[in-house]
């Protein structure tokens, strides 16, 4: 394929200057590795992070809110044009479970983001074994829907946890509830809730997030022994947990939904606001560190170029002197920085790839992160590409500008 002038006094300034093109293309190549570890770095552990709040945290969570009294309830009552007002407020006392649950269930899954929809029974309790007593929280609720929406069987350490189907009075408790009550698959422990009466239920099963507040007070009952435990009937639901398509989109949808049922929709957001604070701190320092480099790797590329034309001055002289335009010596010496940045990041997207692997089989073995959690994301590297060759053009821009200006009938006379 037959080349361009520009093109080929190009690749001639480059090849006969093997060294510092060598150099120029290690800075952009340790740019882009740089950039691709982490960027892999940080959306491998933000991913590890987000997966381990939603192990336990749907991303909506609808459920009936303590209210404040206001002026505006005094209307019913005093209906006169008087103005209404009210001191001292206090919290409104209201019922727990929502009104009509299986009918907002059947609503909120028409919305054709929600990919699962479950309901739940909280109940503040008492645990007992023998003389030891702890308080905590039991989870009324389908397990195989609750399995679906947070991969519970993950956390399984002993038992069947579809148990809680098949048992009538069957449990299934944290670890932490298990080390502190001294119990085992198939142990008894007596269950109270509030003033109610106290309800002995089997140990199914035993399971672990390492997220010691949960393993030490949450357990899960079937639907129906959650409602037996608080002397509700079937239609008594305390929360219904969402889950949509796209996570990010739960601030959205939690609105929608408080105005369609009028109950408070708590999105994931909201509950883990340090979570997701800790997520923009990191994206700030990375960028900031991965803009530095490629700086750096920009001003090399820009020295190398300057020092080229300041080397090849005269031939640059004698190029304008036989015919060649300004904007043809901009192109000769842009085409050098694209071909660096090229060579560059081919190179950088391999070592990038490299170091990412090696790093993800470093073993950590904290709870249940075994190994340093690292992403292998396509755009990641395609994006390192385009900065790596945006950084050496914009780098090559300003030398080769300089050099379309030499005056040549001045360079030649000396």
């Amino acid at each position: 394929m037959k080349i361009s002038v520009n093109t080929e006094i190009a690749l001639t300034y480059l090849s006969s200057r093997k060294k510092q093109t060598v150099v120029a293309s290690m800075g952009v190549m340790f740019g882009i590795s740089m950039f691709i570890f982490m960027q892999s770095l940080m959306k491998g552990t933000n991913d590890y992070f987000e997966k381990s709040s939603f192990s336990s945290t749907s991303h909506i969570r609808l459920y009936s809110e303590n209210k404040v009294a206001d002026s505006h309830m005094l209307k019913g009552f005093l209906i006169d044009s008087s103005v209404k007002m009210l001191t001292n407020p206090k919290q409104l006392k209201q019922s727990q479970g929502l009104n009509n649950p299986y009918g907002i269930i059947r609503n909120i899954k028409k919305n054709p983001q929600v990919t699962y929809v479950t309901p739940q029974v909280t109940a503040m309790v008492i645990y007992s074994s023998g003389s030891v007593t702890l308080n905590g929280t039991v989870a009324g609720v389908s397990i195989d829907e609750e399995d679906k929406m947070f991969d519970v069987q993950t956390n399984m350490v002993t038992g069947n946890l579809h148990d809680l189907n098949r048992v009538n009075n069957g449990i299934l408790i944290g670890k932490g509830i298990a080390d502190k009550l001294s119990l085992h698959v198939g142990d008894n422990i007596t269950v109270r809730a509030g003033i109610g009466s106290p309800m002995i239920m089997r140990v199914i099963g035993i399971y672990a997030t390492t997220v010691k507040q949960i393993d030490e007070t949450k357990s899960y009952a079937n639907i129906v022994q959650a409602q037996n435990l608080l002397g509700k009937d079937r239609s008594y639901v305390t929360d219904i947990k969402i889950n949509i398509a796209n996570y990010n989109d739960a601030p959205k949808v939690a609105h929608e939904l408080e105005t369609i049922t009028g109950y408070k929709a708590e999105d994931w957001v909201q509950s883990n606001e340090q979570l997701k604070a800790a997520f923009k701190i990191r994206a700030i320092i990375l960028n900031s560190v991965i803009g530095v480099i490629l700086l750096v790797a920009g001003f090399g590329i820009y020295n190398i170029l300057n020092m080229t034309i300041y080397e090849k001055i005269k031939e640059i002289a004698i190029l304008k002197a036989t015919g060649f335009s300004g904007k043809s010596v901009i192109s000769i010496f842009l085409q050098q920085a694209v071909y660096i940045g090229i060579i560059g990041g081919i190179v950088g997207i391999i070592f990038g790839f490299g170091i990412t692997l090696m790093v993800s089989r470093i073993y950590i073995g904290a709870g249940t992160l075994k190994y340093l959690p690292m992403s292998f994301y396509i755009p990641h590297y395609v994006e390192a590409v385009c900065f790596g060759v945006l950084t050496t053009i914009a780098a090559g821009y300003f030398p080769a500008r300089k050099a379309s200006k030499v005056d040549p009938v001045t360079i030649i006379r000396g």
